[in-house]
């Protein structure tokens, strides 16, 4: 059955102008029941899917044995010509004096700067007799320490994307040192029985959660659970649900809330829980410390990285462009939104040709009368 939406009836008084909100949503009398029969869940908690990862944990799992399917995104571009290779701007720094690289590559280490979009090139360059360290790619200038005798930072353009081919890889090199990695097709990482069971949990739990929704929301809930391998990149979990009703405010989907929930979360935590062994201010060095201000502290890391998100619903293409903007590591969803969804059903964000960072996507398998509600078509999730 497909049932209708009330975006289009949905109307927000003037930011700051009225006190105590209520949202207003007008439906037609006799869309009213279809519209809340979309918030009921047909669900069997317990029996999520009948996948058996008994055996060995560290046993490899693949193809069909995967309770979720990968999405194939867009295979890169060769780039075998000057004119398609494609660049950004990034930071860099002149070190005339070799004995300070080794200090500079510790400094860069420990003072947040360093990302996975640059770690397809190379940190150092060396070219007529002089060493140059690629520092990042924020749009502010870092703040390099104080007692070290090196140059000013400045912005140069390298490739974006590693070397496919040894003609990439020469034209590459004329930029910037850049990582030769031939593969030529869309690789899955190797997930084990155990990892596959910290997805299974995280299914689990969206689903519950997804039950248990208030009757007046969308039965959206998104879901980072800690890191399966690396929990020091997130101490916690995060749940959200869809509260664009509750609300009245047409951005609250639940990937922008998740989203929100962690950025709160990271301003609320000191640098010191962020970062395993923070650089004191640049203020008050001591014992020959590098002295990094608190300044480059600040967005230590993006919002996602490293990390997975699940959801009930294929996101949105403005949920799927804010994942993919926090950098986040991978989205397994349930439900496929054929017409509005952005990670593969009306648009493939994490595919786009221009894009910085790509995620990987997987549709995740449920055997009949064990997924949430299917939503109509037209519903930006």
């Amino acid at each position: 059955m497909a049932y209708g939406y009330y975006g289009q009836n949905l109307w927000f008084d003037p930011v700051g102008t009225t006190e105590n909100l209520e949202p207003q949503v007008y439906l037609d009398q006799s869309d009213q029941s279809e519209f809340l029969d979309i918030l009921a869940i047909d669900i069997e908690v317990d029996e999520v899917e009948s996948w058996d990862t008994s055996g060995d944990p560290h046993d490899i799992l693949e193809g069909e044995t995967l309770p979720f399917i990968w999405k194939k995104l867009q295979i890169d571009e060769e780039e075998e010509s000057m004119e398609d290779i494609r660049t950004m701007q990034a930071w860099a720094v002149d070190i005339s004096n070799s004995k300070y690289i080794a200090t500079m590559l510790k400094w860069l280490k420990q003072s947040g700067l360093e990302s996975d979009v640059l770690s397809h090139l190379k940190r150092i360059r060396k070219r007529d007799g002089i060493s140059t360290l690629l520092l990042s790619v924020s749009s502010s200038v870092p703040v390099l320490p104080t007692n070290i005798d090196i140059g000013d930072p400045y912005q140069i353009s390298v490739p974006c994307n590693p070397a496919l081919t040894q003609t990439s890889l020469i034209l590459k090199n004329t930029l910037w040192p850049t990582v030769y990695a031939p593969r030529r097709k869309w690789e899955p990482e190797k997930w084990s029985i155990a990892k596959v069971q910290w997805a299974r949990n995280a299914i689990n739990h969206i689903l519950r959660n997804a039950e248990t929704a208030s009757s007046d929301e969308l039965p959206v809930v998104a879901y980072v659970p800690k890191p399966f391998e690396d929990e020091a990149l997130l101490s916690r979990s995060f749940t959200a649900k869809d509260t664009r009703i509750s609300t009245g405010h047409p951005l609250r989907h639940a990937a922008m809330n998740i989203i929100r929930n962690v950025a709160d979360w990271r301003a609320q935590t000191s640098p010191a829980d962020l970062l395993s062994d923070p650089l004191k201010p640049a203020t008050s060095p001591s014992n020959g410390s590098l002295g990094i201000s608190d300044t480059s502290c600040n967005g230590v890391n993006y919002l996602l990285t490293g990390l997975t998100l699940f959801i009930t619903h294929e996101p949105c293409i403005m949920c799927s462009m804010a994942l993919l903007h926090s950098r986040v590591k991978e989205v397994f969803y349930i439900v496929p939104m054929p017409r509005t969804g952005g990670c593969g059903g009306s648009a493939c964000l994490s595919a786009l040709k221009g894009v910085n960072h790509r995620y990987s996507i997987a549709h995740w398998r449920q055997k009949e009368g064990s997924a949430p509600a299917h939503l109509d078509e037209q519903i930006d999730v």
